[in-house]
């Protein structure tokens, strides 16, 4: 069985093992969840409920169906940090973290893979893996010792597993957390106007969500020329993209929050600082993190729909996010941008941008809202007392693996909760990755043939 398994992964393309690799954390992630030891005494769970955990967690989305902290005992909670942190890196690179580690070689084989599920250039992916371990490890920590000075004085030792849990889950974009002893399903609502964990909350999920490659072009550019007191050299031409519209969207997000929302879910907080504390994690966690510091089923429907275009667009390639990632969406504005200017290919910052790019970033927007319209139709039609907007914000939430819901998690019907199970898992690997991983190539037309051209009219 053993050497079967290396001839197949020999055998395999990377993205369709990277594709299986997390299905296989998902189901082993529901077993371990169906222990006994994993649920509190009074409390049940039921295999598909321990599936969506391990699903919403190693997809890194967020969704619940219970209180974390009042359905799951430590072990239960310990077992999902660590489905987080190994859907949020990817199995592929803990691997090629270990073997690095042990000192031996990787294998051709292992780069691939390791390329594959980095985004990184196989010039040097050795180096890349080991700087995103650390870096990721470094940032959790740091972020867990921040968190500790307000939880360690708020709840004793219990503080310490409170932090180390919401700092992983924020870098790693998972949106989990286990404050239910503060307020059941409350999330950081009653944190909204604390700026000590809001803003750590926010760092780690912008940090998490920027890209491993990106984390390494600003290590080796900015970061380490800084430190040696050596030259700076500038980003690389996808870093200032990636960080471009990292903050475009995260300023419009918080001007557009705090407009709607104002006299609405923002009111109770006690001044405008307070507000924008709750508007600033509001625009950022839509983005892929799924942390709430407002009631979100009392937010104006229009919020919700503008929130369900955040989370469509996501967070970068290779990060620890989902959605169709917001190089996709930049691609897609500059196709637009050159067809109306009559140009006859898409152009940004005096660069061309190659057809096949325009075609992957089509077809991930494609079938990206042909997902989440049908996952919204099977909610609407299967779960009572759903209207449309709240089922649209759930499916979309799912995709981005965001994590964010209006309170219709918890009332999904079975058939909902597989629809929705499946989702996340197509949003975690990405659906144009999904779709070559389960295809069959039958063949393929030549390059240096020339077919007949075919006229369509469109528009």
């Amino acid at each position: 069985m053993l050497a079967n398994l290396k001839m197949w992964l020999h055998k395999e393309p990377p993205g369709r093992i990277i594709v299986v690799s997390f299905a296989i954390i998902i189901l082993t992630g529901s077993l371990l969840l169906c222990l006994p030891a994993c649920t509190r005494p009074g409390k049940s769970t039921s295999y598909l409920d321990a599936l969506f955990t391990a699903g919403s967690a190693t997809c890194v989305t967020g969704l619940t169906l219970f209180d974390t902290y009042r359905h799951w005992t430590t072990l239960g909670q310990v077992f999902i940090l660590m489905l987080i942190q190994v859907g949020g890196l990817g199995l592929v690179t803990f691997t090629t973290g270990f073997t690095l580690l042990m000192r031996k070689k990787l294998g051709l084989r292992n780069m691939e893979l390791a390329v594959e599920n980095t985004n990184g250039d196989s010039g040097d992916i050795g180096s890349l893996v080991r700087m995103i371990l650390k870096f990721t490890f470094s940032c959790e920590g740091i972020g867990a010792l921040i968190l500790m000075i307000r939880f360690l004085p708020q709840m004793g030792a219990h503080g310490i597993w409170v932090s180390v849990f919401l700092a992983v889950s924020a870098y790693c974009n998972a949106g989990f957390d286990i404050l239910g002893s503060v307020m059941e399903n409350g999330n950081l609502i009653p944190y909204a106007a604390d700026p000590l964990v809001c803003l750590t909350i926010d760092m780690l999920i912008i940090v998490g969500g920027l890209g491993f490659v990106v984390i390494a072009d600003i290590c080796h550019s900015k970061l380490q020329p800084t430190l040696h007191g050596q030259h700076r050299h500038s980003l690389g031409f996808h870093s200032r993209i990636v960080l471009s519209m990292a903050i475009l969207l995260i300023i419009l997000g918080t001007i557009v929050f705090m407009v709607l929302e104002y006299k609405n879910t923002l009111a109770s907080l006690p001044n405008f600082g307070a507000k924008l504390n709750a508007a600033l994690l509001q625009s950022v966690s839509p983005r892929t993190a799924g942390f709430a510091s407002v009631d979100l089923s009392k937010e104006y429907d229009f919020t919700k729909i503008f929130t369900v275009l955040l989370m469509f667009i996501g967070a970068a390639p290779g990060s620890t996010g989902g959605g169709i990632k917001t190089t996709t969406m930049l691609v897609l504005l500059c196709c637009v941008h050159s067809v109306l200017r009559g140009q006859p290919e898409a152009i940004f910052h005096h660069r061309r941008i190659d057809k096949f790019t325009v075609y992957r970033a089509l077809a991930i927007c494609g079938v990206g809202m042909l997902v989440v319209l049908i996952v919204t139709g099977i909610i609407t039609s299967t779960t009572p007392n759903v209207n449309g907007v709240d089922a649209l914000y759930e499916a979309t939430s799912a995709f981005g693996t965001v994590g964010l819901t209006a309170g219709v998690t918890p009332r999904l019907s079975p058939i909902s909760r597989i629809a929705i199970i499946l989702t996340m898992y197509i949003g975690r690997v990405g659906p144009v990755s999904l779709g070559l991983a389960v295809s069959i190539k039958h063949g393929h037309i030549h390059t240096d043939s020339v077919l007949p051209e075919g006229k369509i009219i469109v528009g």
